[in-house]
C-alpha cells in the first residue's frame, strides 16, 4: 500500500511555493464561499507585483475576504478577478472596473467551467486527509467536481476547521499537485435576529406553507424570521442552496426532519455552507447531512420532484410587470442570479409548491420604493415576468402567476409602501396599464 503521509509530506510547501509553480497566462478557480484559499490569492498576487507574473485570471464566488486584485488597482492590471456571485468586496471591486462579472445560472457553472472556461488551476480549502489519502471539501460541493475533474493543477490548503463532510467532493493525495497547510478560523455569518418588517411578512408566508414541505430558504432577516415561525410545523424537508443559520435551527427543534421526501430521504442536502462555527460542527461526520453537486441541487427538474416545495429568496426592486432584480441598483452591481431563477422554476413546477420573493417595500430609511413602474435602467432581470410567483412585503402578498400586468399592477400597488401608492398609482394610470 502507498505510503499516502509520505506523499504527503513530499507535496507540503507554502502558499509562496505554490505560487511559485504557476506561469504568466494561468487561471485559477475555486468553489464558493469558505472553498477559497486566499493565501494562494495573496501569493501569486505578490509575484505580480514583482512582475515575475502577468496576464493572470481569478475566478471567485461568494467572497468573505479582500486579495489584492479586489483592491489594488496595479496588481488588478496584470491579475484579474472575475466573480461569479459576489459578497461585499467583489462588489466594490466591480463597481471600482477592478474586477469583471460572469452572467450565469449558478446551475449552469460546473459546466462553464468544464466545457468553456476550463480554468488551469483548481485551489481548494480542504479538511484534513484521511488514513485513505482523501480530503473532502468539507462545506463546499457546488462544482468542485467540475473543477477537479478540469484543471491540469489541484493546489490544496488544508484545514483541521474544514468539516469532514461525508457528501463532499473527495481529491486524492495523488492527484495534488501541492499543498500547504493553515489552522485560521473559517469565516463565519453571525445567527440574525429577524426584525420588525422580517417579522411581518413571516406572518404572510408561514401559513402558506403546510406540514411536510420542502423548503429552499435564502439568508437575511426575512428567511431567519420565516424559520423562526416555522418552529411549530412538522416534518419539513431541506432541499436548499445554501445551508444556513436558520435552517440550523429548525433541524435542531425538530420541524426539520426530512422524513417525509422523495428524494435523499431523512437527509438535509445542500450545495454549500456559510454559517456559525456551531454550523460546521454539525456538518462534521454527519451522515444525515449531504453537500452534494450544484447541478443536482438547484436543477429544476430535481426541485420540481418534492411536493410542495417553498422557495424564499430576496430582491433589490419589482416592476409592474412582475420582473425580479435581485442583481444590482440600475447599472451599479451588487451580486449575480446564484440559483433565484432555479428554484422559482422548480417551486412553481412542483405539486403544490409555491416560490416567494419577499423583501422590505423600501429601501433607503422609507426614502425609496422597492416596488417600481419600470426597473431602474440599466438593471440586470434576475426572475423574468413568466417566472415570478408570489411578491411579499411587510404589507402583503401579491400572486403573479396567472394574472394580467394590469391585475399584477395592483396587487403590487396594494402591497407597497403607503406613502408611495399614489405616486404608483398615477404612474400606472398615465401608461394605461390600470384604469
Amino acid at each position: 500500500m502507498q505510503d499516502f503521509k509520505k506523499l504527503y509530506q513530499e507535496k507540503l510547501t507554502t502558499p509562496e511555493g505554490a505560487a511559485a509553480m504557476l506561469h504568466s497566462g494561468m487561471s485559477t478557480a475555486a468553489d464558493i464561499a469558505l472553498a477559497q484559499p486566499y493565501l494562494i490569492y495573496r501569493a501569486i498576487a505578490e509575484r505580480v507585483k514583482k512582475g515575475e507574473l502577468t496576464d493572470m485570471v481569478s475566478h471567485v464566488l461568494l467572497d468573505a475576504e479582500p486579495v489584492p486584485f479586489m483592491t489594488d488597482p496595479e496588481v488588478a492590471k496584470n491579475y484579474r478577478g472575475i466573480t461569479w456571485f459576489s459578497g461585499a468586496y467583489s462588489r466594490k471591486a466591480v463597481n471600482a472596473g477592478l474586477m469583471d462579472v460572469m452572467p450565469c445560472y449558478y446551475r449552469d457553472v460546473p459546466s462553464l467551467f468544464s466545457e468553456i472556461v476550463k480554468p488551469d488551476v483548481y485551489c481548494a480549502v480542504v479538511s484534513p486527509m484521511d488514513e485513505h489519502g482523501y480530503f473532502t471539501t468539507g462545506c463546499d460541493h457546488s462544482i468542485s467536481d467540475a473543477l477537479r475533474d478540469t484543471a491540469k493543477m489541484i493546489l490544496l490548503q488544508v484545514n483541521p476547521n474544514m468539516p469532514r463532510s461525508l457528501g463532499a467532493s473527495l481529491i486524492h493525495i495523488s492527484e495534488v499537485d501541492a499543498l500547504w497547510e493553515d489552522d485560521a478560523a473559517l469565516p463565519e455569518i453571525p445567527a440574525a435576529e429577524p426584525d420588525e418588517v422580517g417579522r411581518k411578512i413571516s406572518e404572510f408566508i408561514v401559513p402558506e406553507i403546510p406540514n411536510g414541505a420542502t423548503l429552499q430558504l435564502g439568508i437575511g432577516a426575512v428567511p431567519d424570521a420565516v424559520a423562526l415561525g416555522l418552529k411549530g410545523h412538522k416534518h419539513l424537508g431541506c432541499h436548499t442552496e445554501m445551508f444556513t443559520n436558520s435552517m440550523l435551527e429548525l433541524i435542531k427543534c425538530g420541524a426539520v426532519d426530512n422524513s417525509v421526501k422523495v428524494l435523499d430521504k431523512g437527509k438535509t442536502v445542500a450545495t454549500f455552507a456559510y454559517g456559525t462555527r456551531e454550523m460546521y460542527d454539525f456538518i462534521d461526520d454527519n451522515p444525515s447531512f449531504q453537500i452534494l453537486p450544484v447541478d443536482y441541487v438547484n436543477n429544476p427538474n430535481i426541485i420540481r420532484q418534492f411536493p410542495n416545495f417553498i422557495s424564499i429568496n430576496a430582491a433589490v426592486e419589482v416592476d409592474f410587470f412582475g420582473q425580479v432584480c435581485a442583481e444590482g441598483v440600475g447599472r451599479k452591481h451588487i451580486s449575480g442570479t446564484g440559483g433565484q431563477v432555479d428554484f422559482v422554476r422548480g417551486a412553481v413546477l412542483s405539486p403544490g409548491g409555491k416560490s416567494f420573493i419577499a423583501f422590505p417595500a423600501t429601501a433607503a430609511h422609507g426614502k425609496v420604493s422597492r416596488i417600481v413602474p419600470a426597473l431602474t435602467q440599466g438593471a440586470p432581470v434576475t426572475t423574468g415576468k413568466n417566472d415570478v410567483d408570489y411578491i411579499v412585503t411587510e404589507y402583503g402578498i401579491a400572486a403573479m402567476r396567472g394574472h394580467t400586468v394590469g391585475q399584477r399592477t395592483k396587487q403590487l400597488i396594494q402591497i407597497a409602501a403607503p406613502q408611495f401608492r399614489d405616486q404608483l398609482t398615477f404612474e400606472a394610470k398615465k401608461e394605461n396599464i390600470i384604469i
